[in-house]
């Protein structure tokens, strides 16, 4: 079942690349951040309930714990996914995804510091490499132009992220269906979002422009339900620091995606620090947990 979730991940990291071909169509459209962190939401929330009344209704039992965990991972996802298009906005796709993949320093920090784990070598070289690697994106090192605001949104989009894993964790640890806990964090997360978006700005735009609906619906499919109901399989079978660590897959396929769609290529200092980011992941993900 180890190699299976292995694949979960990789396709869970393909598609997690394609947020940026959507928040590329979807942005000039007029919609903010916060709507198309929104709309992933909503949609991701609507058709698992859906999935759940149709043929599934064992996923609505939760206990409280579980509820409690999918409540924050559902607080974790959303600042991940509005901070990560708002950073992508400002600065570019590539660079976005790679700041956000700065997470297994986060998460290795805190499996140290509470879980026990040990701190290696290899794990002190993988954080010096991130280290290097994001200066060199961000602009520190090198003649990029430097948007600190993007920046500082990608590091917010990297912590948000790792904290899901290490709660998301603690759910599969108590035995909670991987399929209950997506749906309920996706609840949550919609929750929060429609609160703090505006809601109506989307329909004005939905009402206008017909053909935008596909784009929303491949959005929360394709970036949130599909995804991280992958990923979450995995966490049963694999630790939280390699699964986060082998979905180094989504900054490549997300590089790979801008550079052949979006024309957005990186510069020297920039594609040498997404090397190097890539390589400390890639180093992270051979440690034995």
């Amino acid at each position: 079942m180890k190699n299976k979730s292995i694949i979960l991940i990789i396709l869970a990291g393909i598609l997690w690349g394609t947020s940026g071909i959507f928040v590329h169509f979807l942005a000039p459209m007029g919609l903010t951040s916060l709507q198309m962190t929104t709309i992933r939401s909503t949609v991701s929330a609507v058709c698992m309930i859906l999935y759940a009344l149709i043929g599934n209704r064992e996923m609505f039992k939760i206990k409280l714990i579980p509820l409690i965990l999918a409540f924050f991972c559902g607080i974790a996802v959303f600042f991940t996914a509005y901070s990560y298009y708002s950073s992508m906005q400002l600065t570019s796709v590539s660079t976005a995804v790679v700041l956000m993949y700065t997470s297994p320093i986060f998460i290795m920090a805190f499996s140290v510091a509470f879980m026990g784990e040990k701190l290696t070598r290899i794990k002190i070289l993988a954080v010096l490499l991130m280290i290097a690697g994001c200066a060199l994106v961000s602009g520190i090192i090198g003649t990029i132009k430097l948007n600190t605001m993007g920046i500082i949104l990608g590091f917010v989009s990297s912590f948000a992220y790792g904290t899901y894993n290490i709660v998301a964790k603690f759910q599969m640890k108590r035995g909670t269906n991987p399929l209950s806990a997506c749906m309920y964090c996706y609840i949550f997360m919609a929750i929060v979002s429609l609160f703090v978006s505006n809601p109506a700005g989307i329909a004005h735009v939905a009402i206008k422009n017909p053909s935008t609906v596909w784009l929303m619906l491949g959005c929360g499919i394709c970036t949130c339900v599909l995804p991280y109901f992958l990923y979450t399989i995995s966490l049963k079978y694999l630790p939280v620091g390699t699964a986060s660590a082998l979905s180094i897959v989504e900054p490549m396929a997300a590089t790979f995606f801008s550079i052949t769609i979006l024309d957005e290529y990186p510069g020297f200092f920039s594609g040498l620090g997404i090397v190097l980011i890539i390589g400390a992941t890639y180093l992270l993900s051979r440690v034995k947990e």
